[in-house]
């Protein structure tokens, strides 16, 4: 069974022509099965009012749908994290009422500047069209909710971000460290023995609760990611954020679907002190936020050079 994932931003109310509703927090995944391939598509529903799950769905998608219903400083934002997470892969769609040519205007300099404009009528035809991305190499999961159910017990729920999971496998529980046996495997309601990169899939796990489970936690092979409470950044300062930033100040920082406050150890090299480890490796992208800015909210941003 092959799968492709898609982040949905701008405007949700497409989503359903897309796929089915299925677990809605402050992210909602959508989903739909055709022959032997499985798409999923992963809208921030608490964005704008959060910015952490704009950055949460965007690292959940090897494509993004940007579908766009009014020209405002939240269609900046998304323009702008989508360039910071370097997303090259996507499609650019907007309602009739918008111009086009300002919106043209707004992404460039951007990834978004090389999406393929389509219209929204061909939205589906486009996105059916695209074609997987499997990253090889070390088992990896990149959890993103996690509950009990009854009679089966703890149910991890993720991508595949690198290799394959088999059933029986054991692996590791990152960055807590805890052993994890994989029970089953389910992808969209099916039993399945194994999933191959980029699939999404259900896991019963044997060796955690769900209050041990946190989003953005990483099921892996043995040493395959890095832990840390410190890092260092190749840090850029975002041109739109006009505060100056100083030593010893907290922030939020996303890496992948984690969120960490962090103070700021040394502004050169941009190093950061985690209030809890995070889990990552060399070359991911950490973002610093300022959430409670009325103005602009993201800081900077910049890749992991080492712990």
């Amino acid at each position: 069974m092959k799968s492709i994932n898609f982040t949905l931003l701008g405007d949700e109310s497409i989503a359903g022509n897309l796929g089915k509703k299925g677990t809605s927090t402050d992210i909602t995944i959508y989903d739909r099965k055709d022959a032997d391939i499985i798409r999923t598509f992963t809208c921030p529903t608490s964005f704008p009012e959060k910015i952490q799950s704009l950055f949460q769905a965007i690292n959940m998608g090897e494509y993004v749908i940007l579908y766009v219903t009014r020209l405002d400083k939240f269609t900046g934002e998304q323009i702008l994290a989508l360039d910071i997470m370097e997303k090259t892969r996507g499609l650019l769609c907007h309602s009739y009422d918008v111009d086009r040519a300002k919106l043209i205007e707004m992404t460039k300099g951007t990834v978004v500047e090389n999406y393929k404009i389509v219209d929204v009528e061909n939205l589906k035809s486009e996105v059916d069209a695209l074609n997987p991305i499997s990253n090889e190499g070390d088992t990896r999961i990149v959890v993103d909710h996690c509950f009990d159910v009854k009679g089966v017990g703890t149910v991890v729920l993720g991508r595949v971000s690198h290799g394959k999971v088999h059933q029986y496998d054991n692996l590791k529980l990152m960055p807590e460290g805890s052993d994890v046996m994989i029970k089953s495997i389910q992808m969209h309601d099916d039993n399945a023995t194994e999933a191959v990169s980029p699939a999404r899939v259900g896991l019963s796990a044997k060796g955690v609760t769900s209050s041990d489970v946190q989003r953005g936690d990483v099921l892996c092979t043995q040493n395959s990611v890095k832990v840390s409470q410190e890092i260092t950044l190749e840090y850029s300062r975002n041109k739109y954020f006009r505060e100056e930033i100083q030593e010893n100040q907290t922030f939020l920082v996303s890496i992948g679907l984690q969120t960490r406050a962090a103070k700021i150890l040394s502004l050169n090299p941009m190093k950061l002190s985690l209030v809890k480890p995070a889990a990552f490796d060399k070359d991911d992208i950490c973002v610093i936020l300022k959430p409670e800015s009325q103005a602009m909210r993201i800081v900077g941003s910049g890749k992991i050079t080492h712990s």
